[in-house]
């Protein structure tokens, strides 16, 4: 029978370099796999932990488990069938990859999109932000066991959803902003009914914050939990919450502004502890902010006017070579385009850059080392990152 120390800061045994001593063949170690399952944020892909009783030694991961391929598939269509594929690498908050990409195509086309056009998609990013992380709140709690809290947010953020079929007949792909401008401007009555939705995830959040983040277990179970060190977040390029958790205040709306931000009323929130609880608290409060910026939106959308360039057909539009790199601030932080043409009617080369190839692959597979597997969903939630985006 074999015996261990009971001193678990002997383990693992380190080699030279520092690297962990790691023989399966000892009986020490068992390998076992998280994933992949599809529910979730962190669900389709998959985690290859090396354990030592309830304590990962080391974690390699694997994707590829869902869409695939995004950037080749759309280098090989014209530039207005990217958009039914473009929206797929983020399903939760596809909004930020319509404009990314249609703000590429624009730019390096030289075309000049509509006051009141800019001001929808300021609109409707915010509106993608807040849905996605009423999912993700939900998504967080659960690794913690709390099932109410995605009950309670899952429902909040169909009344979002009902807004974004009222304005774009689609709840989840919305294909709105197309290059040159948006489809429509806001339906008649629109004001009202989204002053009726936020108040009602207002309420909501009155709750999540009470049942949720005032909740001993939740505390016990996510403060310290997950520790970005600050010296990370460049070494990473960590963007987002999770940098806003770490005392960083990197948020691109700020630091870059584009459309109509620069003319809207907002403080970005910041959290100094840079664990799981803290970066939870980042968003809930980032959520209050977003709900005041639609607020403010609606009110300065334009009723009526001009939302759509003069843009050539789109089935033989052959955009002039030129190369341009578009950022906005997404839920988890900076994603951004790089768009190249070549003079043909497809694009050169695309390359998504998004925060989760990231924060779920070379950041989670450092926080894993001696992290409790019990405590792993709970990490990967809070680093909020989307598969597909790893995948593209």
């Amino acid at each position: 029978m074999l015996k261990f120390e009971n001193d678990r800061s002997k383990y693992p045994e380190k080699n030279a370099d520092g690297t962990n001593i790691i023989d399966l063949e000892s009986g020490k170690f068992l390998k076992i796999w998280q994933g992949p399952i599809h529910p979730g944020m962190t669900g389709n892909m998959s985690l290859e932990l090396i354990i030592q009783g309830d304590e990962i030694m080391e974690c390699k991961t694997h994707v590829g488990y869902l869409h695939r391929g995004f950037e080749k598939l759309m280098e090989r269509r014209r530039f207005i069938q990217c958009f039914p594929i473009c929206v797929r690498i983020a399903v939760p908050e596809p909004d930020f990859n319509e404009y990314c990409l249609a703000a590429t195509i624009e730019e390096l086309a030289g075309i000049e999109v509509p006051d009141a056009a800019e001001w929808m998609r300021t609109l409707l990013l915010e509106m993608a932000r807040l849905q996605s992380y009423l999912a993700w709140i939900g998504g967080q709690a659960g690794a913690f066991g709390m099932g109410i809290i995605g009950q309670w947010t899952i429902w909040a953020r169909d009344l979002v959803l009902d807004r974004f079929e009222e304005i774009s007949g689609g709840r989840i792909y919305h294909m709105h902003m197309p290059p040159g401008g948006v489809r429509s401007l806001l339906p008649y009555g629109f004001e009202g009914r989204m002053k009726d939705t936020l108040d009602k995830v207002s309420q909501i959040m009155v709750d999540v914050e009470r049942v949720m983040f005032n909740n001993s277990v939740f505390k016990k179970r996510s403060v310290g939990l997950g520790y970005i060190d600050p010296l990370w977040v460049e070494e990473y390029g960590i963007t987002g919450p999770n940098a806003r958790g770490a005392g960083i205040p990197k948020d691109v709306r700020k630091d870059y502004p584009y459309l109509k931000y620069g003319e809207l009323d907002f403080e970005v929130s910041l959290g100094t502890d840079s664990d799981a609880f803290t970066r939870a608290d980042v968003r809930r409060r980032d959520i209050l902010t977003t709900i005041d910026l639609i607020r403010q939106i609606v009110e300065r959308v334009p009723k009526n006017g001009e939302f759509m360039a003069e843009v050539p057909n789109v089935l033989h539009w052959k955009i002039p070579k030129g190369e341009t790199y578009i950022r906005s601030e997404c839920t988890r932080g900076e994603y951004g385009y790089y768009t190249v043409t070549d003079g043909s009617g497809y694009p050169r080369r695309i390359n998504v850059r998004g925060p989760s190839y990231t924060h779920a692959i070379a950041l989670m597979e450092r926080m894993a080392i001696n992290l409790n597997i019990s405590d792993t969903a709970g990490v990967m939630s809070s680093l909020h990152t989307y598969p597909p985006e790893v995948e593209r």
